[in-house]
């Protein structure tokens, strides 16, 4: 990065008058390495801490209370998606900006939906980062140029009036969405669905047809790509 370019990214980071507090959470170690080195390098930011167990992230943010989640969605015993959903109802300071590999609309959607405030894909040029941090701490949301912004057909919070949920917020899927879409990464047909969860045929399809809306998909062999790919078929 050249000293021009590496003053005009730093520069609005360095105006907040305070460091912007990092936790970073990614279970590949080399890579947690080389993201901490580049954060490290942005003037006007601090690495508090970092871990590669999706089961620790929660509680490490409230410990160490940081301005900003760098977190991988894909994370060993928690996947990115609950992680996220959790920080948003139990430390709700912080801003969760995902860094992943995935570049798909349907993980930016429901990640955004759950609460993060941003979406950095991992080939992202280095100076992207900063940019990313600084739009995050300004109350904004950041996704990568590389991602399409046709995902945003969805809001990123959905309200409800049904009285019990939290500050008016919902995820993206419901319960009983989630359990479908349990049931399609695990292989099972639709007719054996509605055994499972002793529903109508009929209303599988129903539930089906709203996941596929909500995300922009418009085949059902894309949906049980979606569903394998954020591992509904294990603990999620």
């Amino acid at each position: 990065m050249s000293q021009k370019l590496e003053a005009s990214v730093n520069a609005p980071i360095e105006a907040a008058g305070k460091p912007i507090r990092i936790l970073l959470a990614d279970d590949h170690t080399l890579v947690r390495a080389g993201i901490r080195s580049l954060v490290e390098s942005i003037a006007g930011v601090d690495v508090v801490g970092e871990t590669g167990d999706g089961a620790a992230v929660v509680g490490l943010v409230e410990v160490q209370e940081p301005d900003v989640l760098l977190l991988d969605l894909v994370m060993p015993n928690m996947h990115g998606i609950d992680i996220i959903r959790r920080c948003d109802d139990r430390c709700p300071n912080t801003r969760v900006l995902v860094l992943s590999m995935h570049a798909e609309s349907e993980y930016v959607r429901e990640a955004m939906a759950v609460g993060a405030t941003g979406f950095l894909v991992k080939d992202s040029a280095p100076e992207e980062l900063p940019v990313a941090i600084w739009a995050v701490m300004n109350g904004d949301t950041f996704v990568s140029p590389r991602v399409s912004r046709a995902m945003f057909d969805v809001p990123r919070r959905r309200c409800t009036d049904q009285p019990g949920e939290q500050n008016g917020r919902r995820p993206l899927f419901t319960p009983r969405q989630r359990d479908v879409l349990r049931a399609l990464a695990n292989g099972r047909s639709t007719k054996q669905i509605a055994a499972d969860l002793d529903i109508s045929v009929k209303t599988v399809e129903t539930h089906r047809a709203r996941i596929m809306q909500s995300l922009g998909i418009k085949s059902a062999n894309a949906l049980v790509r979606f569903a394998v790919r954020g591992h509904y078929d294990s603990n999620h």
